[in-house]
């Protein structure tokens, strides 16, 4: 994904079906115990590289940040790939699980969380202004704002006129 921003005005491509929202992090609820805190952290990396990898899992996009709570929003194609890929043995996302839920889960050390929401067509809506590629519109498509997209009530009316979402 470029970082390179777009000067105007530009929307998520408002075409197609659902798009799932994943929200995930952990937040160092004890800093100082820095080496559990970066076993816990230090297995995103390779699930991101497996997921790059592996397009059919369904991943379209994400961007993290870092703090003491650190955030990744993602979107996938549907609610049932990510779950395919929570679940999948060969994928690197069980072991590191039960590794957590074995060595920190419980001890208040190391906090996760994770949220999915299923957006659809009509119920979501995007704006970008002076910005890279971003969001929304990296995973579905980065469109300018143009007649018919104008205010945020167009372009939820445009989700369900233009049925183009990368499937």
């Amino acid at each position: 994904m470029s970082k390179q921003v777009r000067a105007g005005r530009f929307t998520a491509d408002p075409g197609g079906g659902p798009v799932t929202v994943f929200l995930i992090g952990m937040r160092a609820n004890r800093w100082w115990k820095l080496g559990r805190v970066a076993r816990v952290g230090a297995a995103m990396p390779k699930m991101l590289a497996h997921l790059a990898e592996t397009p059919e899992a369904g991943l379209l996009s994400y961007q993290q940040w870092f703090g003491r709570t650190t955030i990744m929003v993602s979107y996938w194609k549907s609610p049932e790939h990510l779950q395919r890929f929570a679940a999948d043995r060969s994928a690197p996302h069980l072991e590191p699980w039960r590794r957590f839920m074995r060595e920190s889960a419980g001890t208040g050390d190391v906090g996760v969380w994770h949220e999915t929401y299923e957006t659809m067509p009509g119920g979501r809506e995007s704006i970008y202004s002076d910005m890279p590629v971003f969001g929304l519109a990296a995973a579905t498509g980065h469109v300018p704002v143009g007649a018919g997209l104008n205010t945020a009530r167009q372009r939820l009316a445009a989700e369900d006129l233009n049925p183009h979402l990368p499937g």
